[in-house]
């Protein structure tokens, strides 16, 4: 109807909107689970275990649908976007057994704002100069959550393990701009099957060295982790699928405010003013990264 305005111009609708938010609060659900599990059993073996639990669960859905064996194309980008989450994850959930829940999810934002320089890099995307200030915000952010632990009472372990989540980061924007690809070759189903397929693969090849098969007391929480991690990927997919990106993509900070809360109520994780301060720097520079700008710092590319 021509006459009408778009459906979702100016805002997301109810049903989309409370499916993504859901969806974030089992993410992050799924990370206070992980960070128990990487504490008392190290990352590596806290991320086998609940790939595996997660490519069990998977693998029932995605062999009933009786799929065709993805293209070439396809299975190309399922083996990149599955070695760079190989890493992203391990560095993510090592840093975060080191450093307070909200920290490291403030740290983590700084995501969408490296994929906008990787973009360019890999896509020939032009850079706009809102990205420039947005980065600028950003890394202030960064800089300022990063400052106080340098300056204050702190363990190195603490350092490293910010460091390893800003190393994650880079690669989740990585892992974002591959994955605008490969939501046009394939559906979610597919799509979480592959990774978890390749994750699990690759951490098994190092299973001789490092694995260790937890007590049964941890089982639970394998289980857990890996029902919260597909419900969560299930009902974010379900919400940008009726809903403009635009009008949903701001929804991703309510995040901070459940790792403030599950810090403090399952890690005893005090909250710091210098940490409000970098996540407001960071949020400002994310927000202002997705804004229209018409202006374009222009950057020569010449990546394939």
């Amino acid at each position: 109807m021509s006459g009408s305005p778009p459906l979702f111009e100016n805002s997301a609708p109810l049903l989309p909107a409370g499916a993504v938010l859901t969806g974030l609060l089992t993410f992050s659900m799924m990370d206070v689970v992980m960070k128990s599990l990487a504490m008392d059993l190290g990352a590596y073996n806290a991320i086998l275990w609940r790939v595996l639990a997660s490519l069990a669960i998977v693998s029932v859905i995605f062999f009933a649908r009786r799929p065709k064996m993805p293209g070439k194309a396809a299975r190309k980008v399922h083996l990149q976007r599955g070695i760079i989450v190989v890493f992203m994850s391990y560095l993510f959930f090592w840093g975060l057994a080191r450093v307070p829940l909200a920290e490291a999810i403030a740290l983590s934002f700084i995501a969408p704002i490296i994929a906008l320089y990787l973009a360019a890099v890999f896509l020939g995307e032009a850079i706009h100069r809102k990205a420039i200030y947005a980065s600028i915000l950003g890394f202030s952010g960064v800089l300022v959550i990063a400052w106080a632990r340098a300056t204050g009472d702190y363990d190195e372990d603490v350092l490293l393990g910010i460091g390893a989540i800003l190393v994650s980061a880079v690669l989740y924007g990585g892992n974002l701009v591959i994955q605008r690809t490969q939501a046009l070759l394939a559906d979610p189903i597919e799509i979480s099957f592959s990774q978890n397929l390749i994750v699990g693969v690759t951490f098994l090849l190092l299973a001789p060295f490092f694995a260790v098969v937890p007590d049964q007391e941890f089982f639970p929480y394998i289980g857990a982790g890996a029902i919260l991690s597909i419900t969560s990927a299930v009902l974010i997919a379900w919400g940008y699928a009726r809903a403009e990106a635009k009008n949903l993509i701001n929804l991703e900070y309510s995040v901070f405010v459940w790792a403030v809360i599950f810090g403090w109520l399952f890690f005893k994780e005090p909250i710091t003013l210098t940490t409000i301060v970098g996540t407001v720097l960071i949020v400002i520079g994310c927000i202002v990264a997705t804004r229209k700008d018409k202006t374009v710092a222009h950057i020569e590319n010449t990546a394939v």
